[in-house]
């Protein structure tokens, strides 16, 4: 897969894929908020943070997705990218299907495509300002765009604990890439058939984008 990395196209290959759930850095916040999904049927996550561990093929920089049924959206996370001893930023969008996710999150989350950007960061020109880092996302609403989330990356848990929790379950770090997680949404779960995010840096007034639309 190739990635744009100050102005030079970087080749990256990845074997394993994460999307990790419920990331939230006020753990009493992201315990209401499994209370809330669990009235709407969404079943409970095994642990805090959970770790999903996915096929590497959903992962595709492209700018539209197919999907089944009329309940599946987006979610900008930030993402890490482990390539040899090197790591990499970029965004995301954790597409999933809401309807299956009551049934199970797991394959809510392995059904859709995961939309990936083409631009990347190297994570140490940006590992200080980590927490300042800006996610936000836009939906389609009746033809204009419509803020959808919008948080720092200090809301979701410090990238060293996520990285812990990993490890500690023994999972790979080689070649891979993990959905770190993302920002509350600002009015509940849409189904829009447009979406963009972004990641920005305010410090060097730099952004990642992506752009996705969706086709049932």
């Amino acid at each position: 897969m190739k990635f744009m990395l100050s102005n030079k196209w970087v080749d990256i290959d990845f074997k394993h894929a994460y999307c990790i759930g419920y990331s939230g850095r006020n753990v009493d916040k992201t315990k209401a908020h499994i209370a809330e999904l669990k009235k709407l049927g969404v079943p409970e996550p095994a642990s805090i943070p959970e770790i999903y561990h996915l096929s590497s093929s959903l992962f595709k920089q492209v700018d539209s997705i197919d999907v089944v049924g009329n309940k599946t959206s987006g979610e900008a996370e930030i993402v890490l990218l482990f390539s040899g001893e090197q790591r990499y930023v970029t965004l995301g969008s954790d597409h999933t299907d809401r309807d299956l996710e009551t049934v199970s999150i797991h394959k809510s989350k392995q059904v859709c495509a995961k939309p990936l950007a083409t631009d990347l960061w190297l994570f140490e020109d940006v590992q200080e300002q980590w927490d300042n880092l800006q996610l936000s996302s836009y939906i389609m609403e009746d033809g204009e765009w419509k803020l959808y989330q919008q948080d720092t990356v200090s809301s979701i848990l410090p990238v060293e604990n996520l990285m812990k929790t990993l490890t500690k379950k023994g999972e790979e770090l080689t070649n891979t890439i993990v959905y770190c997680g993302t920002v509350p949404l600002i009015d509940g779960f849409k189904y829009p058939n447009k979406f963009k995010a972004e990641l920005f840096n305010p410090q060097k007034n730099k952004a990642i984008e992506l752009l996705s639309l969706i086709h049932i």
